[in-house]
């Protein structure tokens, strides 16, 4: 049996968990140019969950050498960070709604037995951090894809 590869989820919802920060690498370089409103983030105390509703770029279908003939496409997908038991923001407003945010990169920053803070940093130095009990974030996948609005891969130049 092969081992799993990056563009295996090319034509497949995806559906994924991490655990531990190599898995969380691979979360981040998926959610990589996400676009939000800060009214799809939503932190419930009691449930100690975090969630936003991502517009996710499909990179792992971009990859590939025929995707130049058709359109470069984004998929709505709910990124949840469970155990958490704080949230602090850097440089994002969460009272306005409207703003839409664009996530750069998701990282772990460990502390003590098992606990540790996860970072998403945002374009425009506004960052996101959540303090967890344990590492465990989720993305799901839950819409089709659709043609991305600007029909373009993103850059960062």
């Amino acid at each position: 049996m092969d081992d799993a590869r990056f563009e295996d989820a090319a034509e497949r919802p995806v559906r994924l968990l991490a655990r531990d920060e190599d898995d969380l690498q691979v979360i981040a370089a998926l959610t990589q140019d996400a676009v939000f409103p800060a009214s799809e983030m939503t932190w419930d105390r009691r449930q100690r969950r975090f969630g936003v509703l991502l517009n996710r770029f499909r990179w792992e279908d971009a990859q590939k050498p025929a995707r130049r003939k058709r359109p470069f496409e984004r998929v709505q997908s709910v990124l949840v960070i469970e155990d958490a038991t704080r949230v602090v923001t850097q440089g994002v407003d969460p009272r306005e709604r409207d703003v839409v945010l664009s996530l750069l990169d998701i990282g772990f920053e460990p502390a003590a037995e098992g606990a540790g803070r996860v970072v998403m940093t945002l374009a425009g130095d506004g960052a996101l951090g959540v303090d967890v009990e344990a590492l465990e974030v989720k993305l799901k996948d839950v819409t089709r894809p659709y043609i991305a609005p600007s029909k373009k891969r993103p850059s960062h130049d």
